[in-house]
């Protein structure tokens, strides 16, 4: 499976970027889509989760300023991120867990390349 993030870009302070993630390959369900983020010299962190059930849970960090949301027919994931912040700079990445028809529909955890976000003050 290959997951493709596009959408990252340099943006002011309070604009907005959404982000994209394509999966594609042998695919049978995705259950869990989510993006992270990596800033430079700290660990990645978990911004946005979404389930194939629709529930979405977010890092207290950009609650009311983040949206995730899925569409499961394309097995797409994105993520709305709006009133940026510069501590909101980092690589952000698409993580995906899916249920792949080989080896007897077991779930398999996959990343995607990672997009930068950049956020000027």
């Amino acid at each position: 499976v290959l997951l493709v993030e596009s959408g990252g870009g340099l943006v002011q302070a309070g604009g907005s970027l959404r982000l994209s993630c394509a999966a594609s390959g042998s695919i049978f369900r995705i259950n869990a889509m989510d993006w992270y983020r990596q800033a430079p010299g700290k660990q990645r962190e978990l911004v946005a989760a979404s389930t194939s059930g629709g529930t979405t849970t977010y890092a207290d960090s950009v609650k009311g300023r983040f949206t995730i949301s899925r569409d499961n027919a394309k097995n797409m994931v994105y993520l709305q991120m709006n009133s940026l912040k510069p501590e909101d700079t980092a690589v952000y990445y698409c993580y995906a867990l899916v249920i792949q028809p080989m080896g007897g529909m077991k779930e398999y955890a996959y990343w995607g390349q990672g997009t930068q976000v950049t956020v000027s003050s």
